[in-house]
């Protein structure tokens, strides 16, 4: 599993201790970003939609591809535009939008939307974002991880295998049940100061954790009308 720190981290001195690890780097704060470049093995660009939707305005798309475009090289990759509680046909729409090449972008399966939806995307893009929202917002929750066995369960039974799984804001499930091949948190930036004074020393025991790499069908509790969603 790759562990995406969210920045911004700060003073810069914690930062550049942390050369050598991934980042992700919102469009909302993109202040670490050349820093990230120069030192990360890797930096996750995501598009800031999560933020716009909890503070009630509006992304400007075109600028987000603009700012990411001089960086958007292997192995750097964004999260393609996607609308929080939007139906499928606006998100369709902005993966129609998306300028540049698919393996270079991930989109975003919300955890409400259709099982039919993920292993539609699953077969069309190398990676595929989870996000938590709708009924499934809540990360950790009952109903969360009941969703999260039903996704997993039709991605193992699809028969093309489970692909590339980033889990959006999920970093702190790198010792659960999911077979994540990557997740971001920004707990490293928003915590350490309390916790240890050291970025570098709150990151490495996340590091250090592991998803299972793969996985097997488990059975899953109906909801309370009595069937499964799909």
């Amino acid at each position: 599993m790759i562990h995406y720190h969210g920045t911004p981290i700060s003073p810069r001195d914690q930062l550049l201790r942390m050369g050598g690890r991934h980042f992700c780097i919102s469009i909302i704060d993109p202040r670490d970003l050349a820093t990230c470049i120069r030192i990360g093995q890797s930096v996750l660009l995501d598009n800031g939609a999560f933020s716009h939707h909890t503070r009630g305005t509006r992304p400007d798309w075109s600028a987000f591809y603009k700012w990411i475009a001089p960086v958007l090289g292997h192995p750097h990759f964004a999260v393609i535009p996607d609308v929080i509680d939007g139906n499928e046909e606006q998100q369709d729409a902005l993966l129609a939008e998306w300028p540049f090449r698919r393996s270079l972008g991930a989109p975003v399966w919300h955890l409400n939307e259709t099982l039919s939806r993920l292993l539609s995307l699953a077969d069309r893009y190398p990676r595929v974002c989870f996000g938590s929202s709708g009924a499934f917002w809540q990360i950790d929750s009952p109903a969360w991880r009941r969703r999260m066995d039903e996704a997993f369960n039709a991605l193992a039974k699809s028969g093309h295998g489970v692909p590339w799984i980033h889990g959006l804001r999920m970093l702190g499930q790198t010792d659960g049940d999911w077979p994540l091949a990557s997740a971001d948190s920004t707990n490293v930036a928003q915590s350490f100061k309390r916790d240890t004074g050291c970025a570098e020393c709150k990151a490495a025991p996340i590091d250090a954790s592991q998803t299972p790499l793969f996985w097997n069908p488990r059975p899953t509790q109906q909801d309370l009308l009595g069937a499964v969603m799909n």
